[in-house]
């Protein structure tokens, strides 16, 4: 079994929130995880989408994999890089804003279909 993946680094959007779109992904076929992420009202969504297409994309043309059977074997996302500004507040001072960053991680592999390896094998 081969697994091909695809990253996406410094998506600028908390590990929190990414991770859950990526649960309601893993584990399902290709085609219907970008059907999901295509009609799902959330920003992240559209990176995510990328990803995906890039880890389909990386399957088909270096390790000739079928389309059709891949599968989202591992989805996750990792801390990236944290941005520290800050903002004024009353009496001259001022508090901490942190901009989280992550790295994202779509693993896809080809499911073996035991109805085509029956055939081929009569």
């Amino acid at each position: 079994m081969t697994l091909v993946k695809a990253i996406y680094k410094n998506l600028r959007s908390s590990p929190r929130k990414v991770n859950n779109i990526l649960k309601s992904i893993r584990g399902k076929k290709a085609s219907l995880a970008m059907r999901d992420l295509e009609f799902l009202n959330k920003r992240v969504s559209n990176e995510i989408k990328k990803t995906l297409k890039s880890a389909i994309s990386n399957a088909e043309n270096n390790n000739q994999l079928d389309i059709d059977n891949l599968i989202v074997k591992e989805a996750y996302v990792g801390k990236g890089i944290t941005l520290k500004r800050f903002m004024a507040r009353a009496r001259g001072r001022a508090s901490g804003i942190k901009k989280h960053y992550s790295n994202l991680t779509i693993v896809v592999s080809e499911k073996a279909n035991k109805n085509i390896e029956a055939e081929v094998k009569k």
